[in-house]
C-alpha cells in the first residue's frame, strides 16, 4: 500500500511538455488469459486514468493477434503480452514489455513519457 501512494504521487508530477496539439497513448497488447494483464487491470487499470500519466497517455487497448490500426506505426510487432507501446502521434516513442508489477511499472512509464518529450519532476 505504502508503494502504491509514492507510485501516485510521483505520478503527480509529471508536467507535459509536448508540442501543442500533439496526441500521446500508451497501447497496451494483450490477449484472453494472460495472467500479467490481468494483474495489470487489477493493480494499474483502475487508478491509471485518474494519474497525470493516465491523462497524457490515455490506455488504448489492442489484441496481440489483431491487425493493426492505420492510424499507428511501431518499431516491430509485439511478442508477447503485455507489451505497453507508447506513442505520440501515432509514432512509437518507446515501450515496456511485460508488466515488471505496480512499482517498477510507474518507474518505467514515467522514463518513457520524459524521453518522448513529456518533463517528469520528482
Amino acid at each position: 500500500m505504502f508503494q502504491r501512494r509514492i507510485a501516485f504521487v510521483t505520478a503527480l508530477f509529471v508536467l507535459p511538455a509536448l508540442p501543442a496539439g500533439a496526441a500521446m497513448e500508451l497501447l497496451m497488447f494483450e490477449q484472453p488469459g494472460c495472467v500479467y494483464c490481468a494483474r495489470w487491470n487489477e493493480e494499474v487499470s483502475p487508478e491509471y486514468p485518474k494519474t497525470p500519466e493516465g491523462r497524457l497517455a490515455p490506455v488504448r487497448r489492442l489484441d496481440l493477434h489483431g491487425k493493426l490500426p492505420a492510424d499507428l506505426t511501431i518499431a516491430r510487432a509485439p511478442a508477447f503480452t503485455p507489451t505497453f507501446v507508447l506513442v505520440v502521434d501515432g509514432v512509437e516513442k518507446g515501450r515496456i514489455e511485460g508488466y515488471p508489477g505496480e512499482d517498477f511499472f510507474w518507474v518505467l512509464l514515467d522514463d518513457l513519457i520524459g524521453k518522448a518529450g513529456g518533463t517528469v519532476t520528482k
